[in-house]
């Protein structure tokens, strides 16, 4: 008997014999962060390339030593790069914000509030 034909006689479903409904979709229970791995070569890449634009702008600033103030001002912008670099290349990724579903309290299953008694706290005259 052929498995893939159906028990009744006639030919097998399209869809192998499989219910036509679709399977829920899977929940995600966690937000797992890139590897630790995957964040440094991420950071060593953004470092090596605003260090490597540092080189080009002081070139730059020399090709343009006839016009002082484009030269100046281009190597003034190449100044901070090496810091910037830095400061970037040691933080990591932000975090993903968390959604939270919204609760919703079922009152028969909720526990009883509880008693609220106030405990005087006065000092006792005599410690003995």
């Amino acid at each position: 008997m052929n498995p893939s034909a159906n028990p009744s006689g006639g030919p097998a479903p399209a869809n192998g014999g499989r219910s036509s409904r679709k399977a829920p979709a899977a929940a995600i229970i966690t937000a797992a962060e890139p590897s630790y791995d995957d964040q440094l070569r991420s950071r060593r890449t953004r470092y090596s390339i605003m260090m490597g634009l540092r080189i080009p702008c002081l070139i730059l600033a020399a090709f343009f030593y006839q016009t002082p103030w484009l030269a100046i001002t281009i190597a003034a912008l190449s100044i901070p790069l090496p810091w910037m670099a830095v400061l970037i290349a040691n933080d990591r990724p932000a975090q993903k914000r968390k959604r939270m579903a919204p609760v919703t309290v079922n009152p028969e299953r909720a526990l009883p509030p509880g008693r609220h008694e106030i405990v005087d706290s006065a000092v006792d005259p005599d410690p003995r």
